[in-house]
């Protein structure tokens, strides 16, 4: 069971969040930074709580969240010091996240049960005792008519749970290390969430599950409005899931108005990176898979190609090394505009760590997220229905708009293959979710996929199912494939920028 696409009080807070911290950051006169001790108070007013048991821990939390927000470090409970101690490296545009990105907030962790069986209230007693009968290892046992599970004997295999009639026995599994598709997280001597940061690839799907809220991401927003706000111009590169995330009345039409009112140059669609992406891993494969390598797997989602590295390092080679999308569009937008900075928008918490590492520092300045460039919005106060529309973004392909959605990668290379080499057959597999990408690899290295083409994405759907993202899966992918529907071309081989692909890759 998943609680993404519900709207929820987690969700408001971090949107308050980002809204507070996008205003300090657009209000900011130099020096003073005084506003955050504030902050909270406006976020949970009053004296009772209404999330928590204590009014003072709901404010500990929205400190912390605010911290992290600014792209601080976290700070554990024991640490007594004002909400804006070292805030003042927040005001460098040059600032890049310290490791870790994702953080669990210790004191908001519920330290909910991790892979236990249970029996409820639900338990009849009934007669046939099918969940008694069927454990392999006998830890059902029936006290005062109820069925109970001696935990130290319970292997977890469920076999209890499906047998109950009534649907009285439960297999209680932590959210966050249920969506971890890494097995990062475990328990701290507390029974708290814990992540083990040598496994976390930053994919985000703990935050996005957690539903106390307890896991949080740093962010860019200040530096990225002080960088808006000085003489140098920023430019928004969207990702192509952006279509419909920011509700019906900001349309892709009215993307740019909408991105020069929060003051940046203008906006960019992603879509003509992913096009450029697209040319140059159909001539990876045709020229490697399988004279060099017996199969290739996409590059576009750091969060799969690091884990499909890390996991299955005999096979690193076999990921694509064609640029991402974020980053094409990153050096395309800096050899048309030199000396501009780029804000990469999309939904994605990974991209936030690819953009960090040093060899992309120079491409893509900083990384928001939708949910983060929604509390921008909200912080400006801007009415959708007031901008200007424009025809046309870049003159992206309908195949390059649908990177944003899983299948959408593959079909964008296999597109192009049958255009310009006919003859040569291509064999493709896809996964979304971690840990079916990973049941992919397996198969992989046991051969099943020897020239093959593998498209990973660590999120579920894609894209568009990023921990970053606000609106609901099923409904962001009909939008994205209506966005494709609008494209003025359908595929990547007829992008007017392939051209400039030669330049762009030796930058």
């Amino acid at each position: 069971m998943s609680i993404r696409g519900i709207y929820t009080s987690v969700n408001d807070i971090r949107k308050r969040v980002f809204t507070e911290v996008a205003k300090l950051s657009y209000n900011y006169e130099e020096g003073d930074l005084s506003e955050m001790e504030l902050i909270p108070y406006r976020i949970i007013p009053g004296e009772v709580s209404t999330y928590r048991e204590s009014v003072f821990l709901e404010r500990a939390i929205v400190k912390e969240r605010m911290r992290l927000a600014m792209g601080l470090n976290l700070r554990s409970v024991s640490e007594h010091a004002p909400v804006s101690t070292g805030a003042e490296e927040c005001v460098k545009p040059e600032k890049y996240y310290q490791p870790p990105l994702i953080n669990i907030i210790k004191f908001a962790c519920h330290a909910c049960p991790d892979n236990v069986v249970q029996v409820s209230d639900l338990c009849q007693g009934c007669l046939a005792h099918p969940c008694r009968e069927i454990c392999p290892k006998g830890a059902i046992s029936f006290k005062h008519g109820k069925s109970v599970i001696d935990q130290d004997k319970c292997i977890k295999c469920g076999q209890c749970v499906n047998a109950c009639p009534y649907g009285a026995i439960v297999h209680l599994k932590r959210p966050c290390a249920n969506a971890c598709g890494m097995n990062a997280i475990h328990s701290d001597e507390y029974g708290r969430a814990d992540i083990d940061q040598e496994k976390c690839v930053s994919c985000g799907m703990c935050l996005a599950n957690c539903p106390f809220g307890a896991i949080a991401d740093k962010a860019q927003i200040f530096q990225t409005i002080q960088a808006i706000r000085s003489d140098v111009p920023v430019y928004a590169a969207i990702a192509p899931a952006i279509v419909g995330q920011f509700g019906p009345k900001l349309t892709l039409d009215k993307m740019r108005s909408a991105f020069r009112a929060l003051g940046f140059e203008d906006a960019v669609e992603v879509a003509i990176g992913a096009d450029l992406c697209t040319l140059q891993e159909a001539e990876c494969f045709i020229d490697e898979v399988p004279d060099k390598y017996p199969f290739m797997g996409t590059s576009c989602c750091p969060a799969w190609s690091v884990m499909a590295k890390k996991t299955f390092p005999q096979y690193a080679d076999c990921i694509s090394m064609a640029l991402t999308p974020m980053v094409l569009t990153g050096r395309l937008i800096k050899q048309q505009h030199p000396g501009c900075k780029v804000a990469f928008i999309g939904p994605c918490a990974a991209k936030k760590l690819e953009a960090s590492r040093r060899t992309i520092r120079s491409d893509v300045d900083f990384v928001l997220t939708f949910e983060e460039v929604a509390g921008m919005f909200e912080a400006k106060g801007l009415d959708f229905s007031e901008f200007e529309s424009h025809n046309t973004m870049h003159g992206a392909s309908g195949d390059g708009r649908t990177f944003a959605i899983s299948g959408g990668v593959a079909d964008a290379v296999v597109n192009v293959i049958k255009e310009r080499y006919p003859d040569r057959e291509i064999k493709v597999e896809k996964a979304e979710g971690l840990d079916n990408c990973r049941k992919m690899m397996m198969m992989a290295k046991a051969g099943k996929y020897n020239g093959y083409l593998l498209e990973g994405m660590a999120c579920p759907g894609g894209c568009i199912g990023g921990a970053g993202t606000v609106m609901p899966i099923a409904k962001s992918r009909n939008a994205v494939l209506q966005n494709k529907k609008a494209s003025t071309h359908a595929h990547a081989y007829e992008s007017k920028y392939e051209g400039d692909l030669p330049s762009v890759i030796e930058n």
